[in-house]
């Protein structure tokens, strides 16, 4: 444990510029180290930075102030120009920790589009949203700290197998609400 590896991942919850370059989650296709497009931070200690999030739309239509339909779209990007690692240092174990984060944003964009199908939707469509959306960001920030705290950075390689094990898992019991 001479060599600390520290890995950072940043998220952004919420709906990214028109210009923000994204990777939107799919279950057949992994990250490489050619999606991560910035330069690296070499002051911060870092081998990799994650850049990831949860963007979320939705519409409603009324005909005489009645809702007659509402639909949303819910994503989990991965910001390749806010990612970044050191080239002398990464590896297909490192990638292996980064694509989690990605995995874990993606369980989260599914237990969000879970959430919305609980919704009574009314005039007060907006906030609900705003408060899901609110929830949301809080538990998949707290998920992505505590992932990085328990596997040490994936320093701890057993307790890297468990996340890895768990979250699949996770996205298992969630299938139904993968986006389409």
């Amino acid at each position: 444990m001479k060599n600390l590896l520290i890995i950072i991942t940043l998220l952004f919850l919420g709906v990214p510029s028109n210009e923000e370059a994204s990777v939107t989650w799919n279950e057949t296709t992994k990250l490489t180290w050619s999606d991560f497009k910035a330069s690296p931070d070499l002051k911060s200690g870092a081998v990799a930075v994650t850049a990831s999030g949860i963007t979320f739309g939705y519409s409603v239509k009324t005909s005489d102030e009645r809702i007659v339909d509402f639909s949303t779209t819910v994503q989990a990007h991965f910001y390749p120009n806010k990612s970044w690692y050191v080239k002398e240092k990464g590896n297909a174990y490192i990638l292996a920790h980064e694509q989690l984060h990605f995995d874990i944003t993606e369980l989260y964009a599914r237990k969000f589009r879970a959430q919305i199908t609980k919704l009574t939707v009314n005039q007060n469509v907006k906030e609900q949203m705003k408060r899901l959306h609110a929830t949301i960001n809080e538990a998949v920030n707290e998920t992505q700290k505590r992932y990085d705290e328990q596997t040490k950075h994936s320093m701890n390689r057993e307790m890297q197998k468990q996340w890895e094990v768990t979250i699949q898992n996770e996205l298992s019991k969630y299938e139904d609400f993968k986006s389409l």
